[in-house]
């Protein structure tokens, strides 16, 4: 008989992640049958694995970010400090209820067909996989004990956690499993971090080594993206004037060839049709295709990112990071990349970037690269903080594993 298996996801980490452990377990297991649904934004990570997707999805204003801060409710003042209200009420406006009703729906509707479920993030995918009655695996890929020495986890995650359903518990990184397993939560494991498996160098060489390069990831959440390039390439002028460096920014295809011409007019840098962008002396590059040449290549990062800052420490780069106007990346959401990364993340300024900052910035940057003993203390620490290749196929073997304790379940009853 088919086995079957549904992914639920909440973000654009958590379905990278989800849909990472999906393709790993369609390469080992050919014959197993599987969906996703992606809660938050319209699951393009599972899209482009031609998965069906069960249930309504939807682009909201706020990128899907007050369904990442969902679990907070419970703690009225730590959800309110991490949600703006006006980001909010968008989202209500748009049909934020609405969609999350119909979402649980389907998820509900379609559970019964399902050997196994998949719940990556925090508390909406594990609350939907526990209300279906039926067994799942929890990744936590939202949270870490690194954030405040302990991971906090909302009591309804803890009670879809404690149930018998949850077969299994896997962390983003060693210290939070080893946390949770002192805490009882006895099938909490780190098999490692799917993102780190999507990190395979093209080959081509994108600058001489005659001056270090620098890569700007300004995320990928648009428009937000949109305004934080827009301060990087200030930042790239400030560095130019202390040193000689080569820019490379690693674009998602929303920066469209008419917003790049929109953004050179607005700030006086020339644009052309071969991916550069020019301003004086300062000339930055930019890719749609080469986010691993890049990151593999860069001596160290600008970064306004999530996933992508992750990544960029896991293979040992520095990171410098400068508040923007959010709705995501603000100094809080800066402030909590540096607690989770430890040393490889400096965070310049508490507010969005202004000229003043910028400056700091660019200086902080040159006293970086001439810093031997921090560049290697950054490798060291980023296979600490977020381990290296190989998580995908791991948990898409512990996968199996739980289907194989399902079947042999079934058949003893």
């Amino acid at each position: 008989m088919t086995r079957r298996v549904l992914f639920l996801s909440n973000g654009h980490g958590e379905d990278l992640n989800a849909s990472l452990v999906l393709k790993a377990l369609r390469r080992v297991a050919p014959a197993i049958e599987m969906a996703a649904m992606p809660i938050v934004g319209k699951g393009s990570a599972y899209q482009k694995l031609e998965v069906t997707i069960i249930g309504p999805t939807q682009q909201l204003p706020s990128g899907g970010f007050n369904y990442i801060n969902f679990g907070r409710f419970l703690n009225p003042v730590n959800w309110w400090r991490d949600t703006n209200p006006v980001s909010l009420l968008k989202d209500l406006f748009s049909g934020l209820i609405g969609l999350t009703w119909g979402q649980y729906q389907a998820v509900k509707r379609y559970s019964p067909s399902c050997d196994l479920l998949f719940a990556c993030g925090d508390i909406v995918p594990i609350l939907f996989a526990r209300l279906t009655g039926r067994p799942f695996v929890v990744f936590l890929v939202s949270t870490s004990s690194y954030y405040e020495g302990k991971v906090k986890l909302p009591w309804l995650a803890q009670w879809g956690m404690k149930s018998p359903q949850c077969l299994g518990i896997l962390t983003r990184d060693r210290y939070t499993a080893q946390d949770l397993l002192k805490r009882g939560f006895v099938r909490t494991q780190f098999l490692g971090y799917p993102i780190m498996d999507v990190l395979a160098p093209s080959g081509q060489c994108l600058a001489p080594a005659t001056a270090p390069l620098i890569a700007l990831l300004p995320g990928s959440r648009l428009p937000e993206a949109q305004a934080n390039l827009a301060l990087m390439l200030a930042l790239c002028v400030a560095i130019n004037h202390r040193r000689s460096a080569h820019f490379h920014a690693a674009l998602v295809p929303g920066f469209t060839a008419e917003y790049l011409q929109m953004l050179g007019h607005e700030h006086c840098w020339a644009t052309s049709d071969f991916g550069i962008l020019r301003q004086g002396q300062t000339i930055v590059h930019y890719h749609y295709d080469a986010f691993a040449d890049v990151l593999h290549q860069c001596d160290l990062v600008i970064g306004m990112a999530g996933t992508a800052v992750e990544q960029a420490v896991g293979l040992g780069k520095p990171v410098v990071q400068i508040p923007g106007p959010g709705p995501q990346f603000t100094y809080l959401f800066a402030e909590a990349q540096m607690r989770l990364l430890g040393d490889s993340v400096i965070t310049v300024g508490t507010r969005p970037a202004t000229g003043k900052t910028i400056a700091y910035a660019a200086a902080k940057i040159d006293q970086i690269l001439d810093d031997t003993e921090f560049l290697q203390h950054c490798q060291h620490n980023g296979r600490e903080r977020v381990g290296e290749a190989g998580g995908s196929e791991a948990i898409a073997h512990r996968l199996l594993d739980a289907l194989d304790h399902i079947a042999k379940a079934t058949s003893m009853v």
